[in-house]
C-alpha cells in the first residue's frame, strides 16, 4: 500500500464532485434512462456541466446557475436569467424548469442532485440554508424524496462540514426565538471529495488539515492510501482538476 498526500481549493473540490458523479452508475443511470434533476448551486454548476458533457450536451453555460448565494462579491446585476434547474430525461435536456415544476412527477428511479452549507462528515448528513419563507427548493425535494423514494444526493465540499449533529443545528436555527436564516435537514446523504476520490481511484481520503492564505482560503488536505494503481490513477484525476480556476461569476 502507498500513503501520499493531496491538497484540494475549494474550487478543484467542486470540479472533483463533478467528475466523480459522471461516472457514478446511479447518477448516469437516471441520467439516461430515468429523470436526473441537479438543483442550481455553485458546486451543482460544477456537476451539472460535466454530466450534461458526459451524455454529449455541450451549452452548458454555469452563468447564473444558482438561487441564494454566499460571496464576498456583490451578484453582478447585468447576469443573464436562470434557466431554470437542470433537467434531463432518458437522456435529453429541458430547458427551462425548476425543481418545484418537475417534482410532482418524479418517482422511484429518478434522482435529484441538490447542494448544501453544511455537512456533518462523520454522519454523512447535510443541511440547507433556508430563506424562502415556503422552504425553497428543499421543500419540495422532500416531498419527492419522503413522498414517492425519490433518490436524492448532496454534492458538498468538505469545506462546508460543521460540528455537532446536523439535527441539533437545525433545531439552534429553527427556534422561534432565533433570528437569521433557517437550516434544514436535506434527504438523502452528502457526497464529497472523499467520497469522489473512492469513486474515481478506490483509494481512501482522510482529511487532515485545512486553509491557507492568499487564494488557498479553504483549502483542504487529504492523506490518501491505496496499491500502487490505486495512486496512480489518483495522480492522473489531481491532474484534471488541481488548475481549477476559482469560482466567479
Amino acid at each position: 500500500m502507498k500513503s501520499i498526500q493531496i491538497s484540494l481549493t475549494p474550487a478543484a473540490g467542486k470540479q472533483l464532485i463533478a467528475l466523480a458523479l459522471a461516472q457514478n452508475k446511479k447518477v448516469m443511470k437516471a441520467a439516461r434512462e430515468h429523470t436526473l434533476v441537479i438543483v442550481a448551486g455553485t458546486t451543482n454548476t460544477y456537476v451539472a456541466k460535466t454530466v450534461l458533457e458526459a451524455i454529449g450536451e455541450n451549452g452548458f453555460t454555469g452563468k447564473h446557475f444558482f438561487r441564494g448565494i454566499v460571496s464576498g462579491q456583490p451578484v453582478p446585476s447585468d447576469l443573464p436569467e436562470m434557466d431554470g434547474d437542470v433537467v434531463i430525461e432518458k437522456g435529453q435536456w429541458i430547458h427551462g424548469k425548476t425543481i418545484q415544476e418537475v417534482a410532482p412527477d418524479l418517482k422511484v428511479g429518478d434522482m435529484i442532485l441538490k447542494g448544501a452549507n453544511a455537512v456533518d462528515l462523520r454522519t454523512g448528513d447535510a443541511a440547507v440554508l433556508i430563506g424562502h419563507p415556503m422552504g425553497g427548493t428543499l421543500a419540495a425535494i422532500a416531498q419527492a424524496a419522503m413522498g414517492r423514494r425519490v433518490g436524492v444526493m448532496v454534492p458538498v465540499g468538505v469545506e462546508k462540514r460543521v460540528e455537532g449533529p446536523i439535527s441539533e443545528l437545525c433545531y439552534l436555527c429553527n427556534d422561534p426565538e432565533a433570528s437569521g436564516v433557517r437550516l434544514a435537514q436535506a434527504p438523502g446523504k452528502a457526497y464529497t471529495e472523499i467520497d469522489a476520490i473512492a469513486e474515481l481511484t478506490g483509494a481512501a481520503a482522510h482529511l487532515i488539515a485545512s486553509g491557507g492564505v492568499c487564494g488557498y482560503e479553504g483549502i483542504a488536505w487529504f492523506q490518501c492510501t491505496g496499491t500502487e494503481e490505486q495512486i496512480a490513477k489518483l495522480q492522473q484525476v489531481m491532474k484534471q482538476v488541481k488548475d481549477t480556476p476559482a469560482y466567479h461569476y
